[in-house]
């Protein structure tokens, strides 16, 4: 059982604050990689998760990336933190938090596409102006940014 589990058998369904951390990985065509969650609903994001205990937040992007993905990162570049009121979720079971999430990018990746299919339907390669139309808020958010700081609409 992981951390968040403990937590949750201790506190029930009372909001609490989690810290997670997504990577936004870019291929040589400028495409962005986002996943096709299977909760909820089949939303699209980044690849990411929530920290376990004695974790650095890049470490939080690694491990999620390669257990999601199974593709190893490299260098971690960040875009920003995000937090705050509008960063409340209640999540389908009715669990509720606040997440603080730190966004990274990296164009360094190796390895081959696997996906754990308990998570995800699937991962594609997009250009932005291509990006599917539902996607996790927050992660529209974090994309905006970054591509905002390239210089690349969105």
């Amino acid at each position: 059982m992981g951390y968040i589990e403990e937590l949750r058998k201790l506190v029930g369904q009372r909001p609490l604050i989690f810290v997670g951390a997504v990577a936004v990985i870019t291929d040589n065509e400028g495409r962005i990689l986002l996943q096709q969650r299977r909760f909820p609903n089949g939303v699209w994001g980044i690849p990411g998760g929530l920290m376990e205990l004695g974790e650095s937040t890049e470490d939080v992007a690694r491990r999620e990336v390669l257990e999601e993905t199974g593709l190893t990162i490299g260098e971690l570049n960040l875009i920003n933190v995000y937090s705050g009121k509008d960063h409340f979720i209640v999540a389908e079971n009715g669990d509720q938090f606040y997440v603080v999430t730190i966004a990274y990018h990296t164009n360094e990746y190796e390895g081959d596409l696997d996906i754990d299919k308990s998570e995800s339907i699937k991962f594609e390669f997009f250009y932005p102006e291509y990006f599917p139309e539902k996607m996790v808020g927050s992660h529209r958010q974090i994309l905006k940014e970054y591509l905002s700081s390239k210089g690349d609409g969105y």
